[in-house]
């Protein structure tokens, strides 16, 4: 590798967990690992590895993140909890993209599998449920003003990796009540308390439509009994999550959860073909869109040989498909728009829930892309800059 690379990982009581977590990491050149108060053989365990252990009062998600950070030497940082491994087929890869970064790209997303009940699961969770996980040092920080999900918001390419982080959830059904009942008081503590019409909706209507897309649209059932049971506790997580507002007085001084991610850097166009002809169209619209600074990619058909577009395939067509690449793709960094080839992909969008439409409506593959990047970039950036065609 032409650059290195250092694992950061907070830790606390984590004597069982941790140690396949490090022997997962052997292709790092640093391991940075933070314990916050370890009453077990943490620490010494982590030390015995040759990990770098640093020990920190905890203060929180992102203070704690960026301790750890702040001890990293890498030109890149992995950030890694004690319940995931990195995959063999992860480590090829993260070394394979240090020899050449692109020097456009600052930050990598990787898929994130979840094991849940002992079962790995996929359509059910959102797969590949990308986490913005691997970035140069000393290009982000994390918001110390949010106290869980602390996220890294992307600012421009994001380089979408195959390997997969391995996530292992509950192992029993009473530790995953346990885990649904405390993501719905995180839930709460972030949200007014909600009206008669406001709870309604997320206490019935908002997890009953949950549930459908995700074990439908998305194909969840395709995970069986397992993956049923997740989305299940996470619809019900969310009408508990409104029964506790409807309370209120739920954990004071959290803040920053499930906030949408902010739009930052070059605008983002995804464009949507199903037949070769409007992938061959819509690859030369989206090239000359790149030209002139935005960040783009091809779901569907494959744009012509020799073209550098990124490109997600879909191996079928149907709206279920669909979603799941526009879902991949708004992981990976936020949508501004979509620019569709023509009417079967128009009407086949409608079946997408409305997030995943982009900030505006679908751009015109008719329209000089000069001049739908400029309206683009007024609409969603606040930018002002005509005079392309």
């Amino acid at each position: 590798m032409s650059e290195t690379i250092s694992a950061c990982v907070i830790a606390q009581d984590e004597e069982e967990r941790l140690p396949d977590c490090l022997a997962s990491l052997g292709f790092c050149q640093e391991v940075v690992v933070v314990d916050s108060g370890s009453r077990d053989r943490t620490r010494e365990l982590a030390a015995a590895t040759g990990a770098k252990v640093v020990e920190n009062p905890w203060p929180g998600f992102s203070a704690q993140r960026n301790v750890a950070l702040d001890h990293a030497g890498g030109d890149w940082v992995l950030e890694i909890d004690a319940d995931e491994r990195v995959s063999p087929e992860l480590a090829s890869e993260i070394r394979a993209f240090l020899a050449d970064p692109p020097p456009q790209v600052r930050m990598g997303a990787i898929p994130m599998r979840d094991v849940f009940l002992g079962k790995a699961l996929g359509p059910s969770i959102r797969y590949p449920r990308y986490r913005h996980r691997l970035f140069r040092r000393g290009a982000f920080r994390h918001d110390e003003e949010r106290s869980v999900h602390e996220g890294l918001w992307p600012d421009g390419p994001v380089h979408p990796f195959a390997g997969e982080l391995r996530h292992l959830l509950a192992s029993s059904w009473s530790e995953a009540l346990a885990d649904a009942r405390a993501y719905a008081r995180l839930e709460a503590a972030q949200r007014r308390q909600p009206s008669a019409r406001e709870a309604v909706t997320g206490i019935l209507v908002r997890p009953l439509a949950k549930l459908a897309y995700r074990l439908l649209l998305y194909g969840g059932w395709r995970d069986g009994g397992r993956g049923l049971a997740k989305v299940a506790l996470e619809c019900a997580a969310d009408s508990l999550a409104t029964v506790y507002r409807l309370r209120g007085g739920i954990a004071e001084g959290i803040v920053g959860f499930g906030l949408e991610a902010p739009q930052l850097g070059p605008v983002r166009i995804v464009g949507v073909a199903f037949g070769r002809r409007g992938a061959a169209r819509l690859a030369g619209w989206l090239q000359e869109a790149a030209r002139d600074g935005a960040d783009v990619a091809l779901i569907g058909a494959a744009p012509p040989e020799g073209s550098q577009l990124r490109h997600r395939p879909l191996d079928r067509l149907g709206p279920g498909r669909l979603v799941r690449a526009l879902d991949a793709e708004n992981q990976l960094r936020p949508v501004d728009a979509l620019v569709l080839a023509g009417r079967r992909e128009r009407l086949t969008l409608r079946l997408a829930p409305g997030e995943m439409r982009g900030a505006v409506a679908p751009l015109s593959p008719g329209d000089p892309p000069g001049k739908a990047l400029d309206q683009l970039q007024s609409e969603t950036r606040g930018i002002q800059r005509g005079g392309r065609g």
